[in-house]
């Protein structure tokens, strides 16, 4: 590498030379490949916008001019042209760079980003922040990867471009999210690179105006505007005029030279703007042609395959694909079942239903509040929906879930994937309020499972269930059984616990993930003398009232130990029930403290927070010794 360690700054790019740019460009494709083979990371998306980063940070006056990235996982060149190449080897691993945009790290992080569609409204909140305070800088956002088919960009949109305020968004059309973008909006921003009407026209202007003599050559300019008029006719641009946008594109966004010119030119107008940018989602990555797969890779692949170079894959499926494939058989069982998500079949296990029940299965792309609503109206006639929805991304759907389908006790089915702790994904992604806000919705089944088995039980009683919404809430792990097809699984008896070890001094009331470390804490504690309960609360809501009632008859200290938010979470509410059932009983709260929980891998995360055997078994420790000093 020649040109990549000169860069401490975008000041020293904006020294380069256009060919010097190219290579570097080229550099920093292969850094970022070899990089992210080691490191693991979300690679496709900042593949692609590798010299649109470039153009950005040598056309603004960043970090003074306030570039604002939609997505984090578009900000890894990002990352390269301001100061943290070296530390690029810690990228998501404990006390590293983020996998995502975070402004602690660097001033050049205008607006933290790790879901989709936040950019324009962050933007042009900097930008109406900007002119209240009197000062002057640009601000862009660019908003790609999927995103703008999210409400929050639209009404992001709406309002900026009423505003008339000195404003930019740059539209990183790749034509994908993490699976291939849909809907109407994907159809209409593809149109025009497949108007064979238009690249025609343009193509016989563009010489025309190009290569005009003399005079002609004025004449040539005019033939430039009237290609703007034919290009409004015939391309996106038409929809964000009239959303108050002066449009700009499409352009090439790996043809450098192209995107200085316009980027430099755009800077210096005013009022809103927004410049359409082409590119190729996952550039340069030898195995790019599938783009899923490649979306994010783990540690320790082949960058030239994207496979696995080490670990061998573990014994027992992980629990999105017991998920996939329990519902499934489920759907070949139950035809009124169907399944939808927001933009993540693979992710979330629905790519393994795709194959065996295409028709009933929707991907709305990111637009999570729009696929429960979606679920509750499918669910007025008759069809059993099932919303599958990363916990962290369902967060954007709780209006929709409370207004429409609790409300209306409508039976929709939501399969939370990667509730709790996520490691190396870090803060933005972790499922850690589900507990908290599912409890909190009236005529909602709240439910755990401990295991794949009961994973599927589970999922059968939901299926079957009709006087409310009900949702399972499941971690992104290896799941510690091998579970069965569904069809030999049984559905679990709603409003049932079960008790898997009687003791005398403590018990743990322990919800999903959790049961079976409490077990492994339970048997550590009885070796040292101490007689632990352990009772499998997989039914957080309604509970099982008549357990509870035998337990604290039995007991004076109850633990609840939970993979989410100790604020508001099982255990609170539980000592809510139990306070007004016996006042004499004790029950304390463990589950992940009122912080945020940083990258790392997830055993050190749940460490970190007590919850694994170890810390269960301490937890225990103390409190037995706390009622032994008090009696």
């Amino acid at each position: 590498m020649k040109i990549l360690p000169r860069i401490t700054s975008p000041a020293d790019l904006r020294a380069l030379s256009l060919d010097e740019m190219r290579a570097l460009a080229d550099e920093m494709r292969a850094y970022l490949i070899e990089s992210c083979s080691v490191t693991g990371g979300h690679i496709g998306a900042g593949l692609g916008v590798v010299e649109l980063t470039i153009a950005l940070h040598a056309a603004f006056d960043t970090p003074r001019d306030q570039v604002v990235w939609d997505v984090g996982h578009q900000g890894y060149p990002h990352k390269l042209l301001t100061g943290r190449t070296e530390q690029m080897h810690t990228l998501r691993q404990e006390g590293g760079l983020s996998g995502f945009l975070k402004r602690s790290e660097s001033e050049y992080d205008a607006f933290g980003a790790g879901h989709a569609a936040t950019s324009i409204s962050a933007a042009y909140g900097i930008a109406v922040g900007r002119d209240l305070m009197g000062e002057q800088f640009k601000v862009v956002a660019v908003i790609g990867d999927g995103s703008l088919g999210s409400g929050l960009a639209y009404e992001g949109l709406n309002n900026a471009g009423a505003s008339g305020s000195d404003f930019i968004v740059v539209l990183n059309d790749n034509e994908m999210s993490i699976a291939p973008n849909v809907g109407a909006m994907h159809k209409y921003l593809t149109s025009i690179q497949r108007n064979p009407i238009y690249n025609r026209i343009r193509s016989a202007l563009g010489d025309i105006a190009d290569h005009a003599p003399g005079m002609l050559h004025e004449a040539g300019k005019l033939i430039r505007k009237w290609e703007e008029s034919v290009k409004m006719l015939l391309t996106p641009g038409v929809l964000f005029e009239e959303l108050g946008f002066r449009y700009f594109g499409p352009i090439d966004g790996h043809d450098v030279a192209q995107m200085l010119d316009t980027f430099k030119a755009v800077r210096e107008l005013k009022g809103p703007r927004l410049i359409h940018v082409i590119t190729q989602k996952g550039k340069g990555f030898p195995a790019g042609e599938h783009v899923e797969k490649w979306h994010a890779l783990p540690p320790g692949h082949d960058p030239a395959t994207g496979k696995q170079r080490t670990a061998a894959a573990p014994a027992n499926a992980n629990y999105t694909t017991v998920f996939g494939k329990g519902l499934a058989e489920l759907m070949t069982e139950n035809e009124r079942i169907a399944a939808l998500t927001a933009a993540m079949p693979s992710g979330t296990g629905i790519n393994l239903v795709q194959k065996v029940h295409p028709k009933r299965v929707f991907d709305v792309g990111i637009a999570e509040g729009h696929a429960v609503t979606m679920a509750a109206g499918m669910a007025t006639r008759g069809v059993r929906p099932v919303v599958t929805i990363y916990s962290t991304f369902l967060q954007r759907g709780f209006d929709n879930i409370i207004h429409d389908v609790a409300i209306q006790r409508l039976p929709v089915i939501f399969a939370m994937d990667r509730a709790g702790l996520v490691g190396e994904d870090g803060e933005t992604h972790a499922g850690l309020y589900d507990i908290a806000y599912m409890l909190a919705v009236p005529n909602m089944t709240v439910t755990a499972p401990k295991d794949g088995r009961e994973l599927l039980g589970l999922l059968r009683t939901a299926a079957a269930h009709e006087s409310g919404p009900f949702c399972l809430r499941y971690p992104r792990d290896v799941a510690p059984d091998v579970a069965p097809p569904i069809g030999e699984v049984a559905p679990v008896p709603e409003r049932t616990w079960e008790v898997l070890r009687k003791g005398q001094d403590v018990a743990i009331l322990a919800v999903g993930t959790m049961v079976l470390k409490a077990m492994d804490a339970a048997a550590t504690l009885a070796a040292e003398g101490l007689s632990v309960t352990v009772v499998n609360c997989r039914y957080l809501k309604p509970y099982d009232e008549l357990t509870l009632a035998a337990v604290v008859s039995d007991h004076k200290q109850l633990l609840v130990v939970e993979e989410g938010t100790v604020v508001n979470g099982f255990g609170a509410f539980m000592a809510s029930v139990v306070q007004d059932m016996n006042a004499a009983v004790r029950v304390h709260a463990h589950g992940v403290p009122d912080r945020i929980v940083y990258a790392a891998p997830r055993a050190r995360q749940l460490a970190q927070c007590g919850l694994d055997a170890a810390g269960i078994a301490d937890r225990v420790r103390a409190l037995h010794q706390s009622e032994a000093v008090a009696g």
